[in-house]
């Protein structure tokens, strides 16, 4: 699975793997075959992405800390006065977090 390709590109790289040639795809997209395939040549290259969505990568700096702080016994009161936030939206952040790590989990 290829993310963070534009839609031509995934579009593109899904027509190809249907077997379609070059210039009928070009025909679909108003794009010349070889345009068709320069367009394939980078959606394929390592710079344009193809591993995890990015929200799944990691965790962000505010959601580690505020699980590091609660894993330290840290109260969500106590964590939003140091984070200058309300306990709901520690809570909100911590919710998020353990749902970004399970979901991770989960594959």
């Amino acid at each position: 699975m290829t993310y963070q390709l534009r839609p031509l590109e995934t579009r593109i790289l899904a027509m190809r793997h249907a077997g379609l040639s070059d210039a009928e795809i070009g025909d679909r997209v108003r794009k010349s075959p070889e345009r068709v395939a320069m367009i394939a040549e980078w959606a394929r290259h390592p710079a344009r992405g193809s591993g995890s969505p990015p929200e799944a990568r990691t965790l962000s700096p505010l959601e580690r800390r505020v699980l590091a702080m609660r894993a330290e016994g840290q109260s969500h009161a106590e964590i939003g006065g140091r984070l200058r936030r309300g306990p709901g939206f520690v809570r909100q952040v911590e919710g998020l977090a353990h749902f970004r790590r399970y979901r991770e989990l989960l594959g």
